[in-house]
């Protein structure tokens, strides 16, 4: 009742501000450092109100509904260094900009896990970013896959449609990921469940790295993706977009249709998207049968923005349906096999036969297979309270992920989980006074999910989450400072549940067959988090950052009350109630460099957590594997015994990130990143010494040459050739990896894939593109990826295949990741602008 009714104040106060704001208006001209000549088509934005423009043939912009206050302006366009600076705006301000041609846009303004939009060199917490330019210039087949290569991430892969973030060794529900503005709220503790959310949506990526984030709660304590969708176009501007996308190696199909608009404050985008994929190949494995995908997505925003703040409405919705790889093989041709009955619940073995080649290229997905669908409304809300602001987001979001299991039923999930989940922020910002400003607030949020489904590994529960913090920062000459505090309660319910032990049906508590498959708990957690830090420019090109954050992690439901056999993995999983929060104390330090030749960041971490939450094989009394042997309705049996135990464990490494750029030969471009994590656990044996799906160490290098001149046919082209090289894995779980995915009768092809490590491996790819020019406009993008040039055969240490059954024909184990993927990609932008027709 009190959530409910601190809601409605919000609401009402949103709605019917009280507050009258004079309005104020940023305008001025962009011209050439060099030239004096006014610029086109030059792009002004002041992030934290959500506001844009663009310069005229005259080079002169005008922004409109602006509260007075002090905010953080971004100018950019191509072929220009950008610029980056607060200004104090407050009724008819006028501001002219004068740019130095570069063909590299250095600076950036970041928005994740800070007070407000700043520059990315003024804070003290690593955070990188990933540009609209680069997404459409590389090619990748999920909305995680496409910041895999940033330093200091990764992914944990389940084939080609799932990935599962992981930042500096860390992953499942230690990473964040919030989606437009808001925390997404699903099931995200298993391997086997992704992010659902699709690439086309997003804009721009933030990743921030470690604990240093204050406006979030528990499941921060790795760092934060932040999927950022399109800003509103400027008033008076009506653009569309439709892109088209085709893979060789998947037969990938991608199209998108955008469009969106703004005239008198009022602004509207509507989007909608389609991705099918059929099985890839790679020259070990041929088709990974079952590997095939589809997602359709569909979003639309209104907004309105006025003198007082903006508001505004966004609604999605996102579907996937993916088949499940189990790697079977026909033992004569190596041929991977189509299952067409279940094990019965008297232990029968499954059956397969070998697949068709219609079938190996069919887009619609076999059992086993998922259906995930994710439904969100996001109100955000953005108020002038004297020369500060309140910002207010709220947002509603339904998650139902289902899987089929049993090829003669392939409709009747057996696994179904169905959640409804609210998110909360408000928060006040207050002005600038000379280098100082803080902000605080209130957020959290409240989930409550239900098992629909005839196999449940977790109970049916609810949690409820609140935090309150605040945040300050403080410009002193060349020090910036930034600091705050935290503090979080989370309670988490486990509802009591009773089934039939023959047919796992809900039945009344004590029934005849009745079995307490879950027995009902209450759980409190609360933590404190705190960050600390500062960045110095030594000179106008060198700076170092400094900084030291604590975080805490409260225990998953899976770590809390897990209680059957995992059909992901094929352990049966025990959780434990009493588990402690997991806290973390994370060092941070920078040194960076940034000139017209070059660009060099170096980041070092050392992250010392306390009773961090890992799965621990069980012995029975003589010494050996406790194996449970009890069956269930999706006939899963004999399977190791895992409990949920915790303890402490360190991660230290860093990233170097280097560019290249020589003012005088700007055509071409050299990007470089050095990667490295190490962790381990802390006083265990030495099997189970080392973090499992810690990433190795990885090398990527980019070479891009531009073509300045490129006639009246063609404009902005490139060409690009590139290297990603990860070293061999030897620091491995051996414990976990044994049985995880693997039956319990190993073959010694199989031990040894499960007790060595994954082999090293280089990858080359290529890239072109260009503007397709007609009578000065641009008619079409057109970007060429080829990735894995050389078609290697390789297993990535980070993918789950890698536990799949052995090959006999070649003694092989394990699925091997993607060959050579070429992809075309084409971008038609639409103007329907009323000055141009």
């Amino acid at each position: 009742m009190r959530l409910i009714s601190t809601l409605l104040f919000f609401l009402s106060f949103f709605i019917f501000p009280t507050i009258l704001v004079a309005q104020s208006r940023l305008s001025g001209t962009v011209t050439d450092a060099r030239s004096n000549k006014e610029i086109r088509g030059a792009g002004i934005a002041i992030p934290d109100l959500d506001l844009s423009t663009s310069t005229d043939s005259l080079g002169k912009y005008s922004i409109t509904h602006i509260p007075a206050g002090t905010y953080l302006v971004e100018v950019k366009v191509a072929g220009y260094e950008s610029r980056i600076e607060k200004i104090w705006i407050k009724g008819d301000t006028k501001m002219n900009y004068v740019l130095d041609p570069s063909p590299f846009q250095l600076k950036e303004v970041i928005i994740t896990g800070v007070a407000e939009a700043t520059d990315k060199q003024k804070t003290p917490v690593p955070v990188n970013s990933v540009s609209n330019a680069y997404l459409l210039e590389n090619s990748s087949t999920n909305v995680i896959d496409a910041i895999a290569r940033t330093p200091g991430v990764s992914a944990m892969t389940d084939g080609q449609s799932i990935s599962k973030p992981v930042i500096r060794g860390l992953g499942y529900n230690r990473v964040l990921t919030v989606n437009d503005g808001v925390e997404q709220i699903d099931q995200v503790w298993f391997d086997e469940f992704g992010i659902e959310a699709d690439p086309d949506a997003v804009y721009k990526y933030e990743i921030l790295k470690g604990p240093g984030s204050l406006a979030y709660g528990s499941d921060a304590i790795a760092g934060v993706i932040n999927l950022i969708s399109a800003p509103p176009l400027p008033e008076g501007q009506i653009k569309a977009d439709v892109l088209f996308n085709y893979q060789t190696n998947n037969g990938l199909i991608n199209d998108m249709f955008h469009i969106a608009g703004t005239n008198n404050g009022i602004s509207w985008s509507v989007r909608v998207d389609n991705t099918m994929a059929h099985a890839y190949q790679n020259p070990n494995d041929g088709y990974v049968l079952n590997s095939q995908f589809s997602n359709f997505n569909t979003d639309g925003t209104i907004g309105l923005h006025r003198n007082w703040g903006y508001t505004q409405l966004h609604a999605s919705y996102f579907e996937m349906r993916t088949g499940i790889v189990d790697g079977t093989r026909d033992s004569l041709s190596g041929v991977m096999l189509r299952q067409v009955a279940y094990p019965d619940l008297n232990g029968g073995a499954p059956t397969y036969e070998i697949p068709t080649h219609q079938e190996q290229t069919s887009y619609t997905p076999f059992v086993i297979n998922q259906r995930i669908r994710h439904t969100k409304v996001v109100w955000d809300n953005s108020v002038a309270v004297g020369q500060g602001r309140i910002k207010g987001t709220f947002s509603w979001q339904k998650n139902q992920r289902q899987e089929s299991n049993d090829p003669t039923i392939p409709n009747t999930p057996n696994i179904y989980y169905s959640s409804n989940a609210a998110t909360y922020d408000a928060r006040y910002i207050s002005p600038q006074i000379g280098g100082f400003n803080i902000s605080g607030g209130a957020n959290g949020a409240y989930q409550s999910s239900q098992s629909l489904g005839t196999l449940m590994l977790i109970p049916n529960y609810n949690f409820f989450e609140i935090g309150a913090f605040a945040i300050a920062n403080e410009k002193i000459g060349k020090l910036n400072l930034s600091g705050g505090i935290r503090y979080d309660t989370r309670t988490f319910n486990g509802i009591d549940h009773w089934v039939d032990s023959t047919t796992q049906a809900p039945v009344a508590p004590n029934a005849v067959n009745g079995l307490h498959e879950f027995q009902g708990f209450t759980s409190k957690f609360n933590g404190m988090s705190f960050s600390f830090g500062g960045t110095y420019d030594i000179s106008k090109n060198v700076f170092v950052k400094a900084n030291i954050a604590r975080g805490w992690r409260a225990p998953n439901v899976a770590e809390c009350a897990a209680n059957g056999v995992h059909d992901g993995t094929v352990v049966y999983e025990i959780g434990d109630p009493s588990l402690k929060p997991e806290t973390s104390l994370e060092e941070d330090v920078a040194f960076g460099v940034n000139s017209k030749d070059a660009g060099l960041e170096i980041d070092l971490f050392n992250n010392n957590i306390n009773d961090f939450i890992y799965a621990q094989g069980l012995k029975n009394s003589m010494g050996q594997d406790s194996i449970n042997n009890s069956l269930n309705a999706a006939g899963l049996g004999a399977a190791p015994v895992y409990k949920y135990t915790q303890g402490p464990a360190r991660l230290y490494g860093g990233e170097v990130s280097l560019n290249i750029h020589p003012s005088k030969l700007q055509w071409v471009e050299l990007n470089a990143t050095f990667s490295y994590v190490y962790g381990s656990l802390q006083q265990v044996a030495d099997s189970a010494k080392y973090l499992p799906f810690v990433p190795p160490t990885r090398i990527t290098a980019d070479l891009k040459f531009h073509l300045k001149n490129s006639g009246s046919l063609f404009k902005n082209v490139y060409f690009k050739a590139g290297m990603l090289s990860c070293f061999q894995q030897n620091d491995i779980y051996r414990q976990y990896a044994i049985y995880n995915g693997l039956s319990t009768a190993l073959t010694p092809y199989e031990y040894a894939a499960s007790t060595s490590a994954t082999k090293g491996y280089t990858l080359f790819n290529a890239g072109a593109g260009a503007d397709l020019i007609s009578k000065g406009k641009t008619v079409c993008q057109l970007f060429l990826v080829c990735n894995n040039l050389f078609n290697t055969a390789y297993i990535d240490y980070m993918s789950r295949f890698k536990y799949d059954p052995v090959n006999y024909t070649t003694g092989r184990v394990g699925v091997f990741n993607m060959g050579r993927n070429l992809s075309v990609k084409m971008v038609i932008p639409l103007d329907f602008s009323p000055r141009n027709k």
